[in-house]
């Protein structure tokens, strides 16, 4: 799949699924900003707090942050985010924020040429494919909008919250 074949494929569901922030400063706001400014984002903007990562994800880098939307974190199991929030599991909670983030810098179109292994802050990796309907992560998580630039690296949001292994 190349860019081109990417971006159309993700297109349509990225306009029913999120609505980005409309920041006119784009190109100066940080990861934290962009999740801050985007409503869909909030549960993992609460997540992100209560690891105590909000300073790594605002401070200079040049990071890929896969983003679940608040629909993503419903969809997990019955009080598990709930558990994960809670101040004695900030270990698990960081273990499951850092596999969403890659320290290198990953636009849509390295996603494709990644041969499907993106390594993760966490260390493992996620596993991408690119199939006819968009790129898949660990083959449940749609990327549903690609490319969100921020100063600090790249956002891409995802419709499902990945578990590392």
């Amino acid at each position: 799949m190349d860019r081109r074949q990417f971006f159309a494929a993700t297109a349509g569901a990225a306009a029913a699924t999120v609505t980005l922030p409309s920041l006119t400063l784009a190109q100066s706001a940080t990861i934290v900003d962009l999740a801050v400014a985007t409503p869909e984002l909030s549960t993992l903007v609460t997540a992100v707090q209560a690891a105590g990562l909000v300073d790594t994800l605002a401070g200079p880098g040049n990071f890929t942050v896969f983003a679940p939307t608040n629909r993503a974190f419903e969809h997990l199991p019955h009080g598990v985010l709930e558990s994960l929030l809670q101040p004695e599991n900030v270990g698990q909670l960081t273990d499951v924020l850092t596999y969403h983030v890659s320290g290198a810098y990953y636009p849509a179109s390295a996603i494709v040429g990644q041969r499907g292994r993106i390594p993760t802050v966490q260390g493992g990796y996620i596993h991408a494919n690119g199939r006819g309907n968009g790129v898949h992560l660990n083959g449940n998580a749609a990327v549903t909008t690609a490319d969100v630039m921020a100063s600090n690296g790249v956002v891409h949001i995802i419709d499902a919250v990945l578990l590392p292994s």
